[in-house]
């Protein structure tokens, strides 16, 4: 499932195996990230397709260079499988053409607003706990 997602960057399937299948896509989009011969082999592993695993280190690995996870979107459908009534839902990457709604965008690295808040005494500090400002209040 992991190569089809690949070649066809979005797929209908349940919803439980959309869920595993999340767990193993973004692994192989973090392998691509880093590149190297090491991160080829670990990928091949898993996408049997040559095409796929080009597709994968030459094209999306790239794409997601700047976020740090969430590769993935899933969407349930209205309407269940015919047969089992089984949840369906659509898995696809994100940023990429025609998909079904716009992602939000990636956080800067290192959160750098939740610093520049720190910096400004908008929020207490990492070390100070709320019981001991509580406590230096109350003397």
């Amino acid at each position: 499932m992991a190569t089809s997602l690949i070649k066809h960057e979005r797929i209908t399937t349940t919803t439980q195996k959309a869920k595993e299948l999340r767990k193993v896509a973004e692994k192989l989009i973090t392998h691509a990230k880093k590149g190297g011969d090491h991160s080829y082999n670990l990928a091949a592993k898993v996408v049997r397709e040559k095409p796929a695993l080009v597709k994968l280190f030459e094209i999306l690995g790239p794409r997601y260079e700047f976020r740090e996870g969430g590769y993935t979107r899933i969407c349930k459908l209205n309407l269940p499988r015919q047969g089992d009534s089984a949840d369906m839902c659509y898995i696809e990457y994100i940023d990429r053409e025609g998909e079904l709604r716009k992602p939000r965008p990636p956080n800067p690295k290192g959160s750098l607003l939740i610093d520049m808040m720190y910096k400004m005494g908008n929020i207490m500090s990492k070390k100070t706990k709320p019981s001991a400002v509580s406590q230096q209040n109350k003397v």
